[in-house]
């Protein structure tokens, strides 16, 4: 039998996360998370081993199945894979980058994801991101490092009203707490 004390859980567990149509929070579940730097030949290696084309163009995020690629700067990438054994997934990838220079680094363990959903997603983020999230300005498909009031976050539009934003687990009981705060004063569309 496992040790309860041992097993990982997140760190919002204990909170309760608002549920409706107009917003809602969740809890995303665990997944291998990577920081990838690398130059051109590493980038399309990358992609062969992961499974997912690491975009090329700023702000762009690539995905495949449960596994997705968000691009975060000239040579660097954000690599996700939910379900999937970091282990595993880092063998792949150096395997095949083995005569590539490049640097992988397992984040797994650092951060967490939560999803925002709902009609007043958008205008709630809003509330503490400096960023224009208009569909036209941030459009579905688009992912970024920002803030959130004091918060470094990576926001990802997945949907016109869906979006995941990956924190530093020690964050993320306070981001938690000021989005439900932030979604009640949202102002009506």
């Amino acid at each position: 039998m496992a040790d309860p004390w041992l097993t990982p859980r997140s760190p919002l567990d204990d909170l309760s996360l608002p549920v409706g149509d107009k917003f809602a929070l969740a809890d995303m579940p665990p997944a291998a998370r990577f920081v990838f730097r690398g130059a051109e030949a590493a980038r399309a290696a990358c992609s062969t081993a992961f499974g997912v084309a690491l975009p090329k163009a700023l702000g762009a995020a690539g995905s495949a199945g449960e596994r997705a690629a968000l691009w975060l700067g000239p040579d660097e990438w954000l690599l996700l894979a939910e379900g999937e054994s970091a282990e595993t997934v880092a063998a792949a990838i150096e395997a095949g980058l083995a005569d590539v220079s490049h640097a992988l680094v397992d984040v797994s363990h650092r951060q967490v994801a939560l999803e925002v959903t709902g009609r007043d997603a958008a205008r709630v983020l809003s509330a503490g991101c400096p960023l224009d999230l208009r569909t036209k300005s941030f459009p579905v498909g688009m992912a970024t490092r920002t803030l959130f009031d004091k918060v470094d976050i990576t926001l990802w539009r997945r949907g016109e009203t869906d979006f995941r934003i990956e924190v530093w687990r020690s964050f993320s009981p306070w981001l938690a707490a000021a989005l439900t705060e932030a979604a009640r004063g949202a102002p009506a569309a």
